[in-house]
């Protein structure tokens, strides 16, 4: 398989340091070698390929951002970034088990726990050994996640959580689920709190989610937490209300602006060397006809604005003066950027392009999950709406 040499028209490369492209590179390798050649049969498959595991920790991904006292990389944004780009130009499933390990899971212990939960877990999930997943969602409150009904009850020396979580990546993976619940009355969203809780506490399961259609190489799973009995110290001490889980989903959403523009540079990559090779009328490549011409005119137009908004954004979160909704802009715009150039290649490619060997159609409705999850594309809209008039629609 030949090395990808990334979909660069605007010389982006100049903005990187030294660093951030060897690290950016590095990762590219290991997606080419060892990612690649296994995503179609675990797509298919419909498994995540866990094999990977082990040397996506030895390569630093997991919470790659938090610092290296806790077993982490201790790297900048933009590195992150493109570690979050590189891992999606191979699948959104494996990003996203990336994503949450590091910005769902290992962030808000580091953010809300204690020194003894940083230095039980961090460690331990940087290197592989300990999976997580983020327990927000419920069956019934998704884009409100205020109104969760998941009780965790205060005890003698502890809680019981009664409740259930829907959509969970890495559910059926992980070995312990951060999980949010509320301490108070249902109508009080500021009662809501962070907990550690081993998968294997008695009353936990984890029900795969049957009958996707979209992120096929990745877990998925319905959380169910009957009478879940776990100690004092489970609790994040310095999580309080909705800002805390939101928090968490901003440090994902920051990832996926940046995976976006991956998956989006696979598809165009593929639809280019496609166009140059596929003869056909008159016994030219399609690459020399106008309509296709235009089409990857307007891919690549696209990809380039989406790679220098992530860029942008990830100066502004290495500043400190990055705003949740900057977030909100970018990854709204760079998913359904990715959603348009993913199905613009699948057009390209014809009939090829519903085959598995080709990347495009995995893709495409690989994005659309991502295109919903993290915060929908209208209720990222509604974000910035208000962020500019000061009116809350929703």
């Amino acid at each position: 398989m030949a090395r990808f040499q990334g979909v660069d028209y605007y010389d982006i490369d100049g903005l990187l340091t030294e660093e951030q492209r060897m690290i950016r590179d590095t990762v590219r390798g290991w997606v080419d070698e060892n990612l690649l050649p296994v995503i179609n049969d675990a797509y298919i498959g419909r498994y995540l390929p866990k094999e990977l595991i082990p040397g996506m920790a030895e390569l630093g991904v997991f919470g790659a951002n938090l610092p290296e006292e806790y077993g982490c990389a201790g790297l900048d944004n933009i590195s992150y970034g493109l570690i979050m780009q590189e891992l999606e130009r191979g699948d959104s499933g494996i990003r996203s088990f990336a994503s949450v390990q590091g910005a769902l899971c290992m962030y808000p212990i580091y953010a809300f726990g204690s020194e003894e939960q940083k230095r039980e877990y961090l460690p331990r999930m940087a290197a592989g050994e300990v999976i997580g997943c983020f327990g927000l969602t419920e069956p019934d409150f998704g884009s409100n996640p205020g109104g969760m009904i998941t009780r965790a009850q205060k005890t003698d020396d502890g809680y019981v959580l009664n409740g259930a979580k829907m959509w969970i990546t890495n559910g059926s993976t992980a070995n312990i689920a951060i999980v949010w619940a509320k301490t108070g009355e249902m109508d009080d969203s500021k009662s809501i709190r962070g907990f550690i809780v081993p998968t294997d506490t008695p009353g936990f399961t984890a029900r795969d989610q049957k009958g996707k259609l979209s992120l096929l190489a990745s877990d998925t799973s319905e959380l169910v937490l009957q009478d879940v009995r776990v100690p004092e110290t489970a609790l994040l001490p310095k999580s309080g209300g909705l800002k805390s889980p939101l928090m968490c989903l901003t440090q994902a959403r920051y990832g996926i602006a940046w995976g976006a523009v991956g998956a989006a540079m696979a598809c165009y990559d593929e639809a280019l060397q496609y166009a140059k090779t596929r003869v056909q009328f008159g016994g030219r490549p399609i690459a020399a006809t106008q309509l296709q011409q235009t089409r990857l005119a307007e891919m690549l137009t696209d990809i380039t604005k989406a790679q220098l908004l992530a860029w942008r954004l990830g100066t502004l979160k290495d500043a400190g003066t990055m705003r949740p909704e900057q977030v909100s802009l970018a990854k709204r715009n760079n998913v359904n950027i990715a959603t348009e150039v993913a199905r613009e290649a699948r057009r390209l490619l014809g009939g090829n392009g519903i085959l598995v060997e080709y990347s495009a159609m995995r893709h495409m409705a690989n994005l659309e999950s991502v295109y919903t999850y993290e915060g929908t594309h209208d209720v990222h809209g509604l974000i910035l709406g208000q962020d500019v008039t000061g009116y809350a629609a929703y």
